[in-house]
């Protein structure tokens, strides 16, 4: 199957050769053409250049793209939308002056979603991911990492992986699932949380591994959650079985995190809402990168990663959305990225650079996703008519999405 896209008002993040990532002022160098063509077939980008340049050649299909522009899909690397119910009524708390610690404090947060996952079967919750995974295709996004860390025991944490593993099997975007079993400390556990790290090392991690069920391993690095020492444990066995580390650290405190982070060559450090000079001079010598979250810091309200700090200081940033029932029950990356620029002053290259190519380099997808290049899977979207791919994040209150394809397929 040949498709041919003409007349496209401007093809977005258009490369020759793959990029891992793009960083400092790189990131606002986004290139692009005007007035050009897009050739897909079966499933992968096939070809792309001006309209003038266009040969004569058979296709199975043709779709005229006058006044719309197509950018490649966005690339969700940090999310935790499987999980059953919600969490509104904590919503309502903050509203009313309770914290965030003090939610949790209360048997909200974290442990509130643990009681609703024991007590949803498996087949609900992949509906409910699934009916989730669906809205954000609609919204744009084309490859997604997804965490566990509401299940907090052996089964529910294999309930949690399990519904991701079948919806990697049953869906066309890539999925990359995340082990996040140090995302809090059970109540049952909460005066002796070194078993509960020896039940994540022993048992859970073990059937992990032998199912199959996870590419990463995180932990919520964090006062009153889990420490230094914690995450070089985690990190430590996690390797063990082949887990790439992710890791939560600094959003409300910086106690380390970092440091841990880079020791164990961790792909990336995620929230940084707090960072320190001693943070920002370490991540700049390592490989490690930046992920934020503005749409976690929207709903909270709380401050938002610094992020003109770290690319003015040479460093590459990944964009996500954080979904999740209880800091971003949202995983519109387009808000996210419309955020990032309106809140956190990056620029609109810079913004799309980090929810693509970026994002793509944050879940190991390089080599997919994350740009037009040929060769990579044809996931993209089509644009309404719209004058500059600016008005994305200007016209934040409106989606400006046509149609989205996956490998090659409208949906």
């Amino acid at each position: 199957m040949t498709h041919l896209f003409i007349n496209i008002k401007e093809l977005i993040q258009v490369r020759e050769a793959s990029v891992k990532k793009v960083s400092g002022k790189e990131m606002n160098i986004l290139p692009t053409i005007k007035n050009a063509f897009l050739i897909i077939k079966n499933g992968l980008i096939f070809d792309f250049g001006k309209m003038s340049n266009l040969e004569e050649y058979s296709f199975d299909k043709k779709t005229d793209c006058t006044g719309k522009m197509i950018l490649p899909a966005w690339c969700d690397s940090h999310t935790h939308i499987v999980y059953a119910g919600n969490r509104e009524q904590e919503f309502v708390d903050r509203i009313n002056g309770l914290s965030y610690e003090e939610i949790a404090n209360n048997g909200g947060g974290i442990l509130n979603s643990t009681e609703k996952i024991k007590a949803t079967s498996e087949e609900n919750l992949y509906n409910e991911s699934a009916k989730r995974l669906e809205e954000v295709i609609a919204l744009g996004t084309g490859a997604i990492e997804i965490k566990s860390g509401y299940g907090l025991t052996v089964s529910s944490e294999l309930k949690m992986l399990r519904v991701i593993k079948k919806l990697k099997e049953n869906y066309d975007i890539p999925i990359k699932a995340t082990f996040l079993g140090a995302h809090a400390i059970p109540t049952e556990f909460k005066n002796n949380k070194q078993e509960y790290l020896n039940l994540i090392i022993d048992e859970m991690l073990p059937e992990i591994a032998k199912e199959n069920l996870a590419d990463f391993i995180d932990i919520f690095c964090e006062v009153g959650y889990f420490t230094v020492d914690d995450t070089d444990k985690i990190l430590t066995a996690g390797k063990k079985y082949g887990l790439t580390p992710k890791t939560h650290v600094n959003q409300f405190n910086s106690i380390g995190g970092i440091d841990i982070s880079i020791k164990h060559k961790a792909l990336t450090v995620d929230h940084l809402e707090v960072l320190s000079d001693y943070d920002l001079e370490a991540l700049k010598v390592s490989e490690t990168m930046p992920v934020a979250l503005p749409s976690c810091s929207y709903f909270l309200s709380i401050p938002y990663a610094p992020v003109r700090k770290l690319i003015d200081n040479g460093l590459a940033i990944a964009l996500a959305s954080d979904y999740n029932p209880g800091s971003s029950p949202s995983g519109n990356m387009n808000f996210v990225v419309a955020t990032a620029c309106i809140k956190m002053k990056m620029t609109p290259n810079e913004a799309i650079n980090a929810a693509t190519i970026n994002g793509a380099h944050a879940m190991n997808l390089n080599e997919e996703m994350g740009s037009i290049t040929k060769g990579k899977l044809a996931n993209f979207f089509i644009t309404k008519e719209i004058p500059s791919y600016n008005v994305i994040p200007y016209n934040f209150g409106n989606n400006q999405i046509q149609s989205v394809y996956i490998k090659g397929k409208k949906v």
